[in-house]
């Protein structure tokens, strides 16, 4: 018997849970001792620097899933910290995969290791189709808060086809994870204003190497916008974690979010082996939890937003509150971008 979106949902939660618990734990257990041996780098893989407490919640992941049923198996794990491909099966391997499971278990780990932010656990499951499986084939998705320590309540989002993204408010537990029957739903809904007016618009630029690309924009878009002023009328928050900027959009605090740094790549010339740090697939595991909460989502092109299920492909994205914010940003970006030789795909 195969189990259909929602079932899957209650899967992914129970997991995110699991590793939220985990990672409370760590990150409570550092703050309290004065450690901070969460935050030493331990590898390079899958586009990305491994550190410490991306080790210790992998236990966590393999135990979970190792435990489910076979109606979820075989099922091909792509995640961020599994080796350089980013790849595990559960089930017998004498069989194709069913599904194929697309996680990142800490989007955010930098925050996170310093306690400064939430860091989230995010991940969506597809039927498989091989390796044109895409984030488009994706049945069911969450996104679960991996709160620093201080932090009491936490949120998650939870999504399969054809339904509204469900908001959910747990009371966080460091020696067990909560019950899903004890959570509080909440409202979640993108803002509906019409400008950039007293708003937070970003183009990210969390890293060095593309941040004068990224300044250039933002730039060019508060002056055609109009918020070009002697004041602070546009605000931006380079939130270091896609799950987190999604959150933001999707709850009202944020009116578009612009994630171009494979464009920046291309402009400055870099090769394959030297780019600066880019989004992968997994860091937009959230996609549809974001789309079912009524988030604009799309490519830096304006297309509609895809990625393969691998650890490595560079994805650019777009995010917008409602069309109103995306007519006034997109054509601006689009100008940009043909100015510095980028052309429309």
């Amino acid at each position: 018997m195969s189990l259909d979106p929602n079932d899957w949902a209650t899967r992914l939660l129970e997991l995110g849970l699991a590793v939220q618990t985990r990672v409370v734990s760590l990150v409570r257990s550092a703050f309290a001792t004065g450690s901070n041996s969460l935050a030493d780098a331990v590898a390079e893989e899958g586009g990305d620097r491994i550190y410490r407490i991306d080790r210790e919640v992998e236990a966590t992941i393999e135990q979970v899933i190792s435990s489910w049923p076979e109606s979820c198996q075989p099922v091909l794990l792509i995640a961020e910290g599994m080796g350089d491909d980013g790849r595990m099966l559960f089930g017998d391997p004498e069989q194709q995969p069913r599904w194929r499971l697309i996680i990142d278990p800490i989007d955010g780990t930098r925050m996170l290791m310093f306690d400064k932010r939430s860091a989230w656990f995010l991940a969506a499951v597809c039927p498989d189709k091989g390796e044109a499986t895409t984030l488009t084939d994706s049945v069911a998705s969450v996104m679960v808060e991996l709160p620093p320590s201080k932090q009491t309540l936490a949120d998650a989002f939870v999504a399969s086809t054809g339904k509204p993204t469900r908001g959910l408010r747990f009371r966080v537990d460091a020696s067990q994870p909560p019950l899903i029957s004890e959570a509080v739903d909440f409202f979640v809904r993108p803002s509906r204003k019409v400008d950039l007016q007293d708003g937070f618009a970003t183009v990210l630029s969390m890293f060095p190497g593309t941040r004068l690309l990224a300044a250039e924009l933002a730039e060019r878009i508060a002056e055609r916008c109009g918020v070009m002023t002697s004041l602070p009328t546009v605000f931006d928050d380079h939130y270091i974690s896609c799950g987190g900027l999604m959150y933001q959009l999707m709850t009202g605090r944020d009116l578009c979010s612009l994630d171009l740094r494979p464009q920046f790549n291309q402009i400055l010339g870099r090769s394959a082996q030297d780019r600066f740090i880019e989004s992968h697939p997994y860091d937009l595991a959230g996609l549809l939890a974001a789309q079912n909460a009524g988030v604009i989502m799309t490519n830096g092109f304006g297309k509609p937003l895809n990625a393969p299920l691998d650890v490595h492909t560079g994805v650019d994205w777009c995010g917008y509150a409602n069309s109103h914010i995306r007519h006034l940003v997109e054509p601006i970006v689009q100008e940009w971008l043909t100015e510095h030789g980028i052309p429309g795909k």
